[in-house]
């Protein structure tokens, strides 16, 4: 089996090159259908780009070297794909855009495209003995009906990371990279909840408030959730990939106006106890487990402005150290990669062998929470894709 170029991984960043590939094109994946993780993101409806999208909301050890793709596909370019196939979305929040209907959508809609393509699709498969040849490479495709020999001309690695294993995530795209040369980051789950081993929120678990997170990167003012396991929420996912271990997370609860309220709230109802008043700005739960944390005991009366000003930087500077996350199991996204030195910015390319080329989540670059990483799929794709079909 000969063809133009053999793509390995029909997640989000490999349909989408597959469906803008020209010449003959062979499509691997070992699920039994492709775009698995697009139909499970966004709740089902797929978040699949951002309005905001920005090089400055991608981690990467070389921040510029996302900008090339970025620019040359938008995040208005591929909105405009799905309008032209009639797929209905909305913005929902902080730019992030979501289909109305279902993510099958976008997978419909890269299918359609891939099928007006030369492109042969074999799932279920896996492919072994990946070698160079003077032309391309050359490797074994084991499908459930046979085991094949396949030559290309140029090989794209869209496997993704490690995220979410149940799903058949591996390192396979890093153990292609480091065959070879190409030097691979350290990787490590993101976008992903932190645990405390003591239990210590299981008791108002399922309780949200408003917050602002930080933990060694931005701020992100987003919603916290608190689990049985520790911490979550979009805030929290954010502030995970920037965090590392050891290292304490500062939580800002505090509401908007709350010391002037508490303060004037005082003059009215003095004599009820404190944590009532404070149970009309925060969730009842949530005030029974800071009694816990900070002193609130006493009524309204005995609260000095001096004592409410505490208690208001201490709900603005919580600081907590998570013992960890949960880990690849639940992380949407893996940090870290094929290291972006190694690859070229406007075709993906690998510098060291021209026909190696990655894509997608496998590459070092990480962006937030909220359709970024989607956005990274179809431009790193549309930017292998452009150069092939240029050359």
């Amino acid at each position: 089996m000969e063809f133009d170029t053999a793509i390995i991984g029909a997640g989000a960043a490999g349909m989408m090159c597959a469906a803008h590939l020209e010449g003959r094109t062979l499509l691997v994946d070992h699920a039994k259908v492709a775009g698995e993780k697009i139909r499970i993101s966004g709740g089902g409806r797929c978040n699949f780009t951002n309005l905001y999208t920005d090089p400055n909301a991608f981690i990467c050890a070389n921040p510029h070297f996302v900008k090339s793709a970025l620019a040359r596909y938008t995040q208005w370019d591929f909105i405009d794909l799905v309008q032209q196939h009639g797929i209905a979305w909305h913005e929902k929040t902080l730019g992030q855009l979501f289909c109305d209907n279902s993510a099958k959508d976008i997978i419909a809609m890269l299918n359609q495209l891939i099928d007006a393509r030369t492109v042969e699709r074999r799932l279920k498969s896996s492919i072994s003995d990946i070698r160079k040849r003077e032309e391309g490479f050359s490797f074994t495709l084991h499908t459930p009906e046979a085991k094949l020999q396949v030559s290309t001309r140029n090989l794209i690695i869209a496997t993704g990371g490690k995220s979410i294993p149940k799903m058949g995530a591996t390192g396979f795209a890093y153990e292609v990279a480091e065959q070879f040369g190409l030097p691979v980051t350290q990787t490590r789950p993101a976008l992903v909840p932190f645990t405390f081993p003591d239990g210590r929120f299981a008791e108002i678990s399922g309780v949200a408030v408003p917050s602002r997170i930080h933990a060694d990167g931005p701020t992100f003012e987003e919603a916290l959730l608190f689990t049985h396991r520790g911490l979550s929420g979009p805030a929290i996912l954010q502030a995970s990939s920037y965090w590392r271990e050891g290292e304490t997370v500062t939580l800002d609860i505090l509401p908007a106006d709350m010391y002037e309220a508490l303060r004037n709230q005082r003059q009215q109802a003095g004599r009820k106890n404190f944590t009532t008043e404070l149970a009309r700005h925060l969730p009842s739960r949530l005030v029974d487990h800071l009694s816990g944390v900070f002193d609130l005991s006493g009524n309204l009366a005995d609260w000095s402005d001096k004592r409410l000003s505490e208690l208001m930087n201490g709900l603005k500077h919580w600081q907590v150290t998570p013992s960890g996350t949960e880990g690849y199991r639940t992380a949407e996204v893996t940090l870290g990669g094929v290291d972006t030195d190694a690859l070229d910015s406007k075709t993906m390319a690998s510098k060291n062998h021209p026909n190696l080329y990655f894509i997608g989540e496998a590459v070092d670059v990480t962006g937030w929470l909220g359709g970024y990483n989607f956005q990274w799929a179809w431009s790193s794709a549309m930017a292998a894709a452009k150069a092939l079909n240029a050359g």
